[in-house]
């Protein structure tokens, strides 16, 4: 399996070269250069699969035995979902109303991050051993992506991480959960600023291609193609678990519902849908509403600054897997997309050519919710099922009840569940709910903590690139 950038203009890579790059040279994203498609007999011997089965056949598609064998994958996937505490890792909770809420936060961290993550560190370990090599992985999270990342490499020795945090965006539990890590291979800024500004001086880091090599950079973020790749197999439990039957010709239809920030787990779902997956994919965001407006009317620009929500790990305005989506509804036009992508970055604002519009709000539905709705969804979840949702998984929820109240004609539909309501006491409490603290995520408040500060006036990019130099230079020394 090769991949080629959405830019068109760097070399294609296996799926080594992907993981190890995250942006592609030219500032693209990897995507594979074609896609698998499943017939009809794959996806009925699929349907009777665990999730972490179906993570390996996925992989073992796109990653091939002559990197890393069958065996060899079992085990890496097995070991990324030991520490779950649920038996199934993810779960899907059937509730009142045709309500399905796929549950994928039992990992370590209470958020969906878990899952790809914990994969993604495990096939870096297994390319560094034999590389016999340390990087430096660089992190910027609205939230969730900084603990999960942390939680997945934290005291391994071949790599370092760098975790920019947007300070006072995140809840508390979510700052806890990365500055209480204090290990020595765990670097953590905390940035006066929100997590889309923060995102300008990683990828000015990662502009820098000489830069990357000689400090073997790489990253976490969901432009890394690995994070994808493992997201994909929401869409197929999700769909395997709410479909009627398997039996009848063609193959019925499952609506899935996606609340997103970055759009990693919509362009996960998009390549779904082109591989053979039966599925209608709806997106729905908080009122930082970019992808909401690109689906309805093509508009893909900036609306000024990014509104602090409920949900705020979705309180971006810059979806860089988009990107990923409008190359693949293209049919693969790298020229197009790099036109179309440059100038976002220098006026940020586009206008979606017709065409290209036309096939995304054909693949795609979409809503944008406030936090009013938000907390009259938990309110309204918890009254008729006594079932807690966390404000990101309620935004997925508002458009299932918006949907039913209308009795709009629809397939199953299955809402994904990105985050426990446990990491958002502060959202329950809004809702007029009373919040469920497990005992590890009240601990964290007795524990130190520990994070760099980065301020407004302060040069970013000069700090970032400051520290991975000294971590380069700590390597030398201690070898």
């Amino acid at each position: 399996m090769w991949y080629v950038s959405t830019r068109g203009m760097a070399p294609r890579v296996d799926f080594e070269g992907a993981l190890f790059s995250g942006y592609a040279p030219d500032g693209g994203l990897y995507m594979p250069e074609e896609l698998p498609q499943l017939d009809r007999e794959t996806l009925r011997q699929w349907s009777t699969l665990s999730y972490p089965d179906l993570v390996k056949e996925l992989c073992a598609l796109f990653i091939g035995p002559q990197l890393i064998s069958r065996d060899d994958l079992t085990g890496l996937v097995d070991r990324a979902f030991s520490r779950f505490r649920h038996k199934e890792v993810v779960h899907l909770s059937r509730l009142r109303n045709g309500l399905n809420v796929l549950e994928l936060w039992h990992g370590v961290t209470y958020a969906f991050k878990d899952l790809s993550l914990g994969c993604t560190a495990q096939f870096l370990q297994r390319f560094l051993e034999k590389r016999k090599q340390r990087v430096t992985v660089v992190v910027g999270t609205s939230g969730d992506t900084g603990s999960a990342a942390i939680e997945s490499v934290h005291g391994a020795k071949n790599v370092d991480i760098i975790v920019l945090l947007p300070k006072g965006h995140c809840t508390r539990i979510q700052e806890l959960q990365m500055t209480t890590v204090l290990r020595e291979n765990v670097h953590v800024f905390g940035v006066e600023g929100n997590s889309d500004e923060l995102d300008e001086p990683i990828k000015a880091v990662f502009a820098d291609v000489a830069f990357v090599k000689m400090h073997n950079l790489m990253s976490l973020n969901s432009i890394n193609w690995s994070r994808v790749l493992v997201q994909m197999a929401h869409h197929f439990f999700a769909y395997f678990r709410c479909a009627p039957s398997l039996d009848t010709d063609p193959l019925p239809a499952v609506e899935v519902v996606v609340p997103t920030g970055a759009a990693g787990n919509l362009a996960a779902g998009c390549i779904a849908q082109k591989m053979g997956l039966p599925i209608h994919l709806a997106v729905v965001v908080n009122c930082n509403d970019i992808i909401h407006r690109t689906v309805q009317r093509g508009d893909f620009s900036l609306s000024g600054a990014v509104k602090p929500t409920l949900a705020s790990a979705m309180d971006i305005q810059v979806p860089y897997n988009m990107e990923r989506i409008f190359w693949l509804l293209s049919g693969s036009d790298s020229q197009g997309t790099r036109a179309l992508m440059e100038q976002f970055e220098r006026t940020q604002s586009v206008s979606l050519p017709e065409e290209l519009h036309s096939k995304l709000s054909e693949a795609v539905a979409s809503e944008s919710v406030s936090d009013e709705t938000i907390t009259q969804t938990m309110s309204r979840c918890w009254e008729e099922n006594r079932y807690l949702l966390c404000p990101h998984s309620a935004v997925a929820v508002s458009y299932h009840y918006q949907q039913t109240d209308r009795q709009q004609p629809s397939p199953p539909r299955c809402c994904l569940a990105p985050a426990s309501a446990a990491k958002f006491p502060e959202a329950v409490l809004a809702a007029g709910l009373t919040p469920e603290t497990p005992p590890e995520i009240l601990a964290l408040e007795r524990k130190e903590a520990r994070c760099v500060a980065m301020r407004k006036g302060d040069d970013w990019t000069l700090m970032l690139r400051d520290t991975i130099e000294s971590l380069s230079r700590q390597r030398v020394i201690s070898s």
